[in-house]
């Protein structure tokens, strides 16, 4: 079995090591895949898209970052990723109604979780 931290949850994006790509309220964007995380970048950034470096994420890399005061913005392919994870770990998270989100104009849920 894989370890839980190693686990991949999504993909997150970044101009710079200091210019991380974010959705409302400073959230770091968690996209279920590469071309998911691609195609945001396009629409919300298309100054920057080509210069845009996207990776791979892990359960424990976006712990150590909650741990930090971070907060995730995940759109559903991600989240489904990291819910059971969270749950089992102990981190107080919630089930997340995407639909809902959607019809709102929403394709992320923020997490963002205080105390770790």
């Amino acid at each position: 079995m894989i370890d839980r931290d190693s686990r991949v949850i999504g993909y997150f994006a970044y101009l710079t090591r200091k210019r991380v790509v974010c959705a409302e309220r400073q959230s770091c964007v968690i996209a279920g895949s590469s071309i998911a995380m691609k195609q945001y970048v396009e629409e919300t950034f298309p100054d920057d898209a080509k210069d845009v470096t996207i990776k791979k994420t892990r359960f424990g890399e976006i712990v150590s970052g909650m741990k930090l005061g971070a907060a995730y913005a995940f759109d559903k392919e991600a989240y489904d990723r990291f819910y059971p994870l969270a749950v089992e770990e102990g981190i107080p998270v919630k089930p997340q109604d995407f639909s809902a989100a959607k019809e709102g104009g929403h394709r992320f849920s923020i997490v963002e979780v205080r105390g770790l």
